[in-house]
């Protein structure tokens, strides 16, 4: 497979204009720096050994766990914000109201409190006692919905709350453009940058189809001939052209198909079942010493299954949302 490897110092997206400063990311995290929200991304990869299968590929994980509030969703929020701003459609004191599964709340709260808004955070009453517990500690208001009516019910209560608060809005994660755009310009730089551009396959869950769509498009252009792998529920199968349904896969499968979503990005659609998927959390957990949530344990059950099939000297990278401390309340340990 041809590979481009970037200078090792810095080197230029193609698009937008972005560019990955290897020394600025460093700096980052061993100096002082004026905000939590400057720590977010420049997160670590770290290669499975335990659960490495012979005559397989090589496995990576990308641990988005080491963002400041725990998950992947801190990049997409920070952008989201960011990009409101810009447009001056937040201004000191605003409030902010997001529905969202758990992550993309907790990361919206954390920039919040950091900014200066208030956040108004709409979701399913089926989350854990500790995401709850999270955002209620970051100072935002929590409103819950019934599991029954799903991320559509969420949807709309936030819709009405807007409407109700002046001022008040919604960043909308499942169509606002700046959601995948964070991970073009970071996650799959970083990516590049710490595999050296050898890469075979990247593997991700879709929720609001961000992360699979930015980075995907970007490890196109950067890596040619890589593959790409979604990964969704099995009792949830909407990607696939099935109906929605209960899973325990929270933060995956919101149960139709998000605008932000780049259907064309991957090569290929894999179903995860929830007992494969919190096996192999619990054995990264106790084999590998990675603590991970659910969606975590489908991407790397599907990325172990992409590399049996792409056997030795290769290499494939799966992305792990999120810590496993958000989902010990659930008794899946």
């Amino acid at each position: 497979m041809k590979t481009r490897t970037p200078s090792r110092e810095n080197f230029h997206l193609p698009v937008s204009g972005a560019v990955f400063d290897k020394k600025e990311a460093l700096k980052a995290r061993t100096h002082v720096v004026n905000s939590i929200t400057e720590l977010i991304g420049n997160t670590p990869v770290v290669r499975l050994q335990r659960l490495a299968r012979t005559n397989a590929a090589e496995v990576l994980v990308k641990l988005e766990s080491f963002n400041p509030s725990g998950s992947v969703k801190d990049r997409a929020a920070y952008n989201m914000i960011r990009r409101a701003e810009e447009k001056g459609l937040l201004r000191p004191g605003s409030t902010i109201i997001e529905p969202t599964s758990g992550n993309t709340g907790i990361g919206i709260a954390m920039n919040a409190a950091a900014r200066g808004y208030s956040a108004i955070i709409v979701m399913t009453d089926n989350m854990t006692p500790e995401r709850i517990s999270i955002l209620k500690a970051y100072g935002a208001q929590v409103v819950l919905t019934p599991v029954a009516e799903g991320m559509k019910g969420a949807i709309a209560r936030a819709v009405k709350l807007r409407e109700e608060i002046p001022g008040s809005l919604m960043l909308q994660q499942f169509e606002n453009s700046a959601n995948p755009d964070c991970h073009r310009t970071t996650t799959a730089l970083e990516i590049v940058e710490q595999t050296e551009g050898r890469l075979d396959a990247f593997v991700a869950c879709s929720g609001t189809g961000g992360t699979i769509t930015g980075t995907g498009e970007t490890l196109r252009k950067l890596i040619p001939g890589i593959s790409i792998y979604v990964v969704e529920p099995k009792g949830s199968p909407v990607l696939s052209g099935g109906k929605a349904g209960p899973n325990k896969l929270v933060g995956t499968g919101p149960g139709f198909i998000p605008k932000v979503l780049n259907t064309k990005v991957y090569d290929e659609i894999v179903q995860v079942s929830d007992d494969d998927a919190l096996g192999v959390m619990r054995e990264l957990a106790r084999r590998e010493g990675l603590l991970v949530g659910p969606s975590s344990g489908a991407a790397v059950w599907a990325g172990l299954k992409v590399a049996d099939r792409l056997g030795p000297g290769k290499r494939v990278l799966c992305m792990a949302p999120d810590t496993g401390e958000r989902y010990l309340s659930m008794d899946v340990f």
